[in-house]
């Protein structure tokens, strides 16, 4: 590192400085200096910002640290191109630090301005537009949190219906099959009563109980068939119960077929009960195949409301602690639950898991926003097409880090607005249906919080959202400090004063 020697002139040519008078250069002369670098290192992210830095000549990088690793996110040999403390002028309203690191990779020269000095030059040459700036970046970080707190609300509404929708389906079953359950509970009560006041032998009730019993071990056993096999039972069972003198046969035979039994199982109630007895018999056992196929039905609703209500609960993670160790399919799937209403029937949703990856140190709630905020894109990419698709959610290992990739088969997104679909307030939905803060949002918990990363690859059919998450712990706290810088991809350096 070498000072060299300042001169106005060469300072006043730069873009940055051009409109300068000759007082005001010497002062930049003055209170600043020109250094010279040798290729490596000039500052580090996270180190106090204390200097003001202009390129003289040379090529400049500018990286971000991500994970365990440092991204590029700008290089450029544009005379007069800044980096550094240019937040100096907010003072201690914010954090001053260094926000990215710099390294040179050729010899090169800069005009260094000390923080301190940077500020109060701005301050006394420009204070109009020191104002400005400080509006601009307040209110726009006022703004954006405001729209966030409103995108999360919108999401959180579009949860809730999808969460309603299918909460209602199980349980509007579990009331219709409550209600036929207690018309055949009535009906059993009415045959109980005719079977006891009819020619029935002691011997011969104690033989129908015991049929009665392996029915319904029969019932809670039962195979699905298919529709073919279904129709040929239903039909040798209609058959045997006419040819046995069984009115309506018809309309016990397929209530028989889905509980499993067969005409043995009725050749052996046959010869149990004897043919005098025989159509009594079957009408009570078709009772008592009626209320266990209900009684399954009903736990089968209630087992859906329960993994609904559970789906919720893991996806609010609101009686866990923020930061822990998490399962990413556990997060995966209760997402994907609490979209299902909103994706429907023509979507088709592949889940491609590695199963044996291990739990991350992680924010599970805030996982699942960007879960959300990446399927919700999916799906209105897809819906663009008529609604079909295929949303295909895979998750695998990628050196250090857990890959979780979402692929759709929308029309893609153009390449001339592939770097901007990070930036906060961008978004190609229509005005109304989105805030352009869903993948803004998804980029600072990924990358700032989390210490991921998040990219985009995408072409017509193929579009892939894939998060890298990182195995190891972070410390929460430094994780937690790392959303107030900014959050998107690319920050530091500018040809226009900014």
């Amino acid at each position: 590192m070498n000072g060299l020697r300042c001169d106005p002139e060469e300072i006043g040519s730069l873009f940055l400085f051009e409109k300068l008078s000759p007082e005001q250069l010497a002062r930049l002369c003055r209170d600043g200096r020109v250094q010279g670098f040798e290729p490596g290192p000039v500052y580090a992210e996270g180190d106090p910002a204390t200097c003001f830095y202009v390129l003289l000549e040379g090529t400049l990088v500018l990286s971000s640290r991500v994970g365990t690793q440092d991204v590029e996110v700008n290089r450029s040999s544009s005379r007069g191109v800044y980096a550094g403390a240019f937040h100096a002028y907010l003072g201690d309203r914010v954090q001053q630090v260094y926000t990215s690191s710099l390294r040179v990779v050729e010899p090169s020269r800069f005009f260094v301005l000390p923080a301190e000095t940077f500020s109060g030059i701005m301050r006394d040459w420009f204070p109009m537009a020191v104002h400005l700036l400080e509006g601009l970046f307040f209110g726009t970080k006022n703004t954006q949190q405001a729209i966030g707190q409103r995108e999360r609300l919108l999401a959180l509404g579009s949860l809730t219906a999808g969460l309603t929708h299918e909460l209602n389906n199980p349980a509007a079953a579990a009331v219709r099959a409550t209600s036929a359950l207690r018309e055949r509970v009535a009906g059993m009560r009415h045959k109980l009563g005719a079977i006891a006041a009819g020619p029935y032998r002691r011997d011969t009730l104690q033989i129908l109980v015991e049929v009665q019993e392996r029915t319904a071990e029969r019932v809670a056993k039962a195979t699905a068939l298919s529709p073919l096999e279904t129709a040929d039972r239903e039909d040798a069972l209609s058959d045997w119960l006419d040819d046995h003198g069984i009115e309506d046969g018809w309309r016990l035979a397929p209530t028989f077929v889905q509980a499993g039994l067969d005409t043995d199982w009725l050749d052996n109630v046959a010869a149990a009960v004897g043919e005098d007895t025989l159509p009594g018999a079957i009408r009570w056992l078709n009772y008592t195949v009626e209320t266990e196929l209900l009684m399954n039905e009903i736990e089968d609703s209630t087992t859906r409301v329960s993994g609904l209500v559970n789906a919720a609960r893991q996806y609010s993670q609101l009686d866990r602690a923020p930061f822990q160790v998490a399962d990413v399919h556990e997060l995966l799937d209760s997402t994907l639950l609490m979209l299902s209403g909103k994706m429907g029937p023509q979507i088709t949703v592949v889940k491609d898991y590695d199963r044996t990856l291990p739990k991350i140190p992680a924010y599970p709630g805030e996982l699942n926003q960007v879960w959300t905020n990446l399927i919700d894109n999916a799906v209105c990419a897809m819906n663009t097409m008529d609604g079909q698709g295929t949303l295909t959610v895979r998750t695998a290992l990628d050196g250090d880090h857990l890959l979780v990739e979402f692929g759709d088969t929308g029309p893609g997104i153009p390449a001339d607005i592939r770097d901007r679909v990070f930036d906060p307030f961008f978004t190609t939905k229509p005005v109304g249906q989105g805030t352009g803060l869903g993948l803004d949002i998804s980029w600072r918990i990924v990358v700032n919080k989390h210490h991921g990363d998040l990219r985009l690859e995408s072409a017509p059919g193929d579009t892939r959202f894939q998060v890298r998450l990182p195995l190891t712990a972070t410390d929460p706290d430094a994780a937690q400090s790392g959303t107030e810088q900014s959050g998107t991809p690319q920050s530091g350096t500018s040809q226009e004063p900014s």
